[in-house]
């Protein structure tokens, strides 16, 4: 694997993310609790995979510019610009939504994941949107 893999590889981490956010939250919705936690420490890990792979290839590539004109470059500007925000918002919230479910806290995990659910999904979706639009289009 080279860096020019790199942002197929954190594309499929995002995706993969979302996926299993989704699975997560579905079995939470049927009761299957083991299975809940099992998948969401699964997305965890893609998350946590995603941003050292796009750690090492920033700081080896740099930024890489948006090529498109026009109107799909203000709603690429108007994606990235959301998504980053998020991201940046989205590490401590998930923090605060895992700690207390592996505390047992599930009253306070319950809480804060009606947040942090829909926003790491934004995130984790709107990242492979950026990178189809960025290496893709």
């Amino acid at each position: 694997m080279t860096t020019a893999d790199l942002p197929g590889l954190n594309a499929l981490l995002n995706a993969t993310s979302a996926f299993l956010l989704l699975t997560g939250y579905v079995l939470v919705r049927r009761r299957r609790l083991e299975a809940h936690r099992r998948v969401m420490l699964g997305a965890l890990g893609c998350s946590a995979l995603f941003l050292a792979s796009y750690l090492v290839y920033h700081f080896q590539v740099g930024s890489v510019r948006f090529q498109g004109r026009g109107p799909v470059r203000t709603l690429y500007f108007a994606i990235l610009l959301t998504h980053t925000v998020l991201a940046v918002v989205i590490v401590p919230l998930v923090v605060l939504t895992v700690v207390p479910a592996l505390r047992s806290r599930f009253d306070r995990h319950r809480r804060v994941a009606r947040v942090t659910l829909p926003l790491w999904g934004y995130v984790s979706v709107t990242g492979v949107v950026i990178y189809w639009m960025l290496y893709r289009m």
